[in-house]
């Protein structure tokens, strides 16, 4: 069993999480249970995923990755679409959400190549 904290793509999908919801709060107050509800859950479900997985299997730990891939690529389009809609100014943490799914695939593909060290990167 892993410390999800060791991570680096953890550590970054945290600090994400952090600045969307700075974001998020500055969204229009019609947005509240919508976009904004959607992208912060988008957000949470990375890092809540590996952490979660870090604690299983290799096998279990490589399909809670899968899970936070799709989320990093959900908010990735959902980032842009807020940015798009103007309820951000750039897409500054929509690309740091691709950064992340990338980060996320190598782990995934480590994971399930057994290489001890590469799950530390």
């Amino acid at each position: 069993m892993a410390d999800f904290r060791q991570f680096v793509v953890w550590q970054r999908a945290h600090a994400l999480t952090l600045a969307v919801y700075r974001v998020t709060a500055n969204f229009p107050a019609t947005e509240r249970f919508g976009l904004s509800d959607q992208i912060r859950r988008a957000a949470v479900s990375i890092g809540a995923n590996i952490a979660e997985g870090s604690a299983r299997g290799k096998r279990d730990f490589a399909r809670y990755l899968s899970i936070a891939i799709g989320s990093a690529n959900e908010l990735e389009y959902l980032l842009q679409l807020a940015t798009d809609l103007r309820f951000m100014d750039d897409g500054a943490l929509a690309s740091e959400a691709t950064q992340i799914a990338r980060m996320l695939v190598r782990l995934r593909q480590a994971v399930l190549q057994r290489r001890p060290d590469a799950t530390s990167r």
